[in-house]
């Protein structure tokens, strides 16, 4: 890798490790020309699918896109930015795993809205306002109700599974 310091093109790599729970590779690397130190991070280069509009135009998927949706619907609340970024990984593994070459734009919104109902209800409710259009005050109170009536993150977890060979671990996998 070339020196961001001298652009000398080879560097050494001085220490590697797992980040970002072994999603990522960071390395310490140094320039043998310069002697400067900097650090890389190394992740998979996965194929997204393209997300369709409601106007039916494809358009690549993006995650900037989904972290600003996310962020408008947590603006001042008390949600943790490593927070934010499992919920973005998570609806990006999603798409992934969705093993499809297209998604419509409602899908990922309904994967962004699971995410937020367990994150926090304020931003649930904001995200599905402008995602589910919401016309009047009632379209509100029937989200809330909706909301309030199903069981919360930690409610789901602790239930019993449904199928006999189902473990709590492959069932926090899959919620």
């Amino acid at each position: 890798m070339q020196c961001p310091f001298c652009k000398a093109p080879d560097t050494r790599v001085v220490d590697s490790r797992l980040a970002e729970d072994g999603t990522q590779v960071r390395r310490r690397r140094e320039c043998e020309h310069c002697g400067g130190r900097f650090t890389t991070f190394e992740r998979a280069q996965l194929t997204m699918p393209n997300v369709v509009k409601r106007s039916g135009v494809p358009e690549p998927f993006r995650e900037d896109k989904l972290r600003e949706g996310i962020g408008h619907a947590i603006y001042k609340r008390p949600v943790s930015p490593e927070a934010v970024d499992h919920a973005v990984e998570n609806v990006m593994r999603k798409a992934r795993g969705s093993g499809e070459r297209e998604l419509p734009s409602r899908q990922i919104g309904e994967w962004v809205m699971e995410e937020l109902r367990d994150l926090d209800h304020v931003a649930y409710v904001r995200f599905a306002s402008i995602y589910r259009a919401f016309e009047d005050v009632n379209a509100f109170r029937e989200e809330i109700e909706r909301l309030q009536s199903q069981p919360t993150a930690e409610e789901r977890r602790s239930q019993l599974p449904l199928l006999e060979n189902e473990t709590p671990a492959k069932r926090r996998k899959n919620a």
